[in-house]
């Protein structure tokens, strides 16, 4: 009995283990560090910061290992409606009366800040990164991360896999893609520092061809295929 109790340890912490390591990528995972301490490294452990983005105010904070993510705007009639996304879940109100949140608030505020908090949030438990190439785009050489996420923790849509694209001599996050919503490939366009913290503007493209891999999206960015749909920009940036 007893030696089958040690047998039965020994092999669920060798199985724990395979699973810590089942999606490591040592090269990934150092270029990605690389990449966040560049873009903000211990700055993004604690900070306040609120910006206006589209028709929407938002203010993102981390504190002692929790976080606190809010999205306000007014509907057609004047109303305050604000959203609020927190280590203790997804509260909604408008004009101050507390309502039902359903989850596509949840995911939107989410992904909202997800996007405004790269490459930070590729640094989550839930993520996995693997090295896929190298490529020169204009005159600058980048190495290619493609993420995906773990089921646990992955959120509503972790079969997504996205692809980043890191200067290999600046160590910032240039481009980036993804296929949820349809597919898009995003070029950083203008950098602002606030806080110790990086956040980028985008010029966002449409990729017509649906069958290829987000990893592959640069080859139609620069064989001039990609269509230029919005650009994703954020302003009047506020340290509290």
């Amino acid at each position: 009995m007893r030696s089958s109790f040690f047998l039965l340890l020994t092999i669920f912490a060798l199985n724990q283990s395979c699973q810590a390591q089942k999606n490591t990528d040592p090269k990934a995972a150092a270029i990605i560090q690389q990449c966040i301490e560049t873009h903000g490294g211990r700055h993004y452990r604690n900070f306040d910061i609120s910006f206006d983005f589209r028709a929407f105010q938002v203010r993102l904070k981390h504190q002692g290992g929790k976080f606190r993510y809010e999205r306000s705007t007014r509907d057609t009639s004047g109303k305050l409606i604000v959203d609020v996304l927190s280590n203790t879940g997804l509260s909604r109100s408008i004009d101050g009366q507390a309502q039902t949140p359903e989850d596509k608030y949840r995911e939107s505020v989410n992904a909202l800040a997800y996007f405004a908090l790269l490459p930070y949030k590729l640094s989550e438990p839930a993520v996995n990164l693997k090295h896929v190439g190298e490529i020169q785009i204009g005159d600058q050489k980048y190495d290619k991360i493609e993420v995906s996420f773990d089921q646990e923790g992955g959120g509503k849509d972790f079969q997504d896999v996205y692809c980043y694209w890191i200067n290999q001599q600046t160590h910032t996050m240039d481009y980036l893609s993804y296929a949820t919503g349809g597919p898009r490939f995003r070029k950083a366009t203008r950098r602002e520092t606030v806080g110790g913290i990086v956040f980028q503007d985008y010029d966002n493209y449409e990729i017509k061809d649906t069958t290829i891999s987000t990893r592959d999206y640069d080859r139609v960015f620069m064989e001039g295929k990609a269509v230029l749909l919005s650009k994703i920009e954020q302003s009047n940036f506020k340290v509290h």
